[in-house]
């Protein structure tokens, strides 16, 4: 069985990551998002509000799974037998970035690491840019599954 993991924050999961997941779990037998866990950062979500918006968005697909995390990825990946780590890019900065963190994790366990480009309809949303957005009061619906939209 061909296991990934799509790892991030996803305060809140965006258009973007909704389009990777979807993409990415015709390519797996199983796709775990897998929302990381850090005390360092202040989230505008809760964390069980952000794996409820991905649980919701995703109800109808059986091979998208929600769990948490905290630690290294490739340790959660070890510990839960994934081989694979998705990642989605939308410009050359984030590959260079995702790049040397997918050197890093195959140096420290035998993970491979898969890119999808964003669609171009996506690649400019950012979770941090759909925060501000929300912060201030603009219509973020346009950038976030209408599970977060129920928010």
């Amino acid at each position: 069985m061909k296991r990934a993991i799509f790892p991030g924050s996803f305060d809140p999961i965006t258009l973007g990551h909704y389009d990777i997941i979807k993409r990415g779990v015709t390519l797996f037998d199983e796709l775990i998002v897998a929302i990381g866990i850090n005390s360092d950062k202040n989230y505008m979500f809760t964390l069980e509000e952000r794996k409820a918006f991905i649980e919701h968005a995703f109800a109808k697909e059986p091979k998208v799974k929600v769990m948490t995390y905290e630690g290294l990825t490739v340790d959660f990946c070890k510990k839960n037998d994934i081989a694979f780590i998705l990642r989605g890019l939308r410009n050359p900065a984030d590959f260079e970035f995702e790049k040397a963190i997918a050197h890093t994790n195959r140096n420290l366990a035998p993970i491979e690491t898969v890119f999808l480009l964003t669609s171009a309809e996506t690649s400019y949303i950012a979770s941090s840019i759909v925060r501000d957005v929300i912060r201030n009061n603009g219509d973020y619906t346009k950038l976030v599954p209408q599970s977060v939209r129920m928010k």
